[in-house]
């Protein structure tokens, strides 16, 4: 629907024109407490979650970059893997959006670091 103030995100309906009660309208989670914490997420152990490792080049001005999604938990757990992928490349990268951003092609080294490490794995992309 274009142009409606109305997002809907996972299960809580906001209400992007008005501040009021954190511009959620109404959520469909019936233990839903208004004033709650709606993003309080707890970080999955290693071995219950998915990760895909993606390689992309659009929009970087046709630099190859890594990416890893799929990530469940806090910012800070993914901040801590990055660090580490990063350090096993040697090269440079980010945290954006949930997804951890590395320059380079190191999807094969990637996959076994991650699969060592205990998380599940599955290359998407090219």
């Amino acid at each position: 629907m274009f142009g409606s103030k109305y997002v809907k995100i996972n299960e809580y309906r906001f209400n992007m024109s008005r501040k009021k009660n954190g511009g959620i309208v109404y959520s469909t989670n019936p233990d839903f407490r208004i004033g709650q914490e709606t993003d309080s997420r707890v970080t999955l152990p290693a071995n219950q979650q998915l990760l895909y490792i993606w390689l992309d080049s659009k929009a970087r001005k046709g630099k190859t970059v890594t990416l890893i999604k799929g990530f469940m938990g806090m910012e800070e757990d993914l901040e801590i893997l990055a660090r580490k992928i990063k350090s096993l490349c040697g090269t440079g990268g980010s945290v954006k959006s949930g997804e951890i951003i590395i320059q380079g092609d190191f999807r094969e080294k990637i996959i076994l670091f991650l699969n060592k490490e205990g998380y599940k794995t599955k290359k998407a992309g090219r």
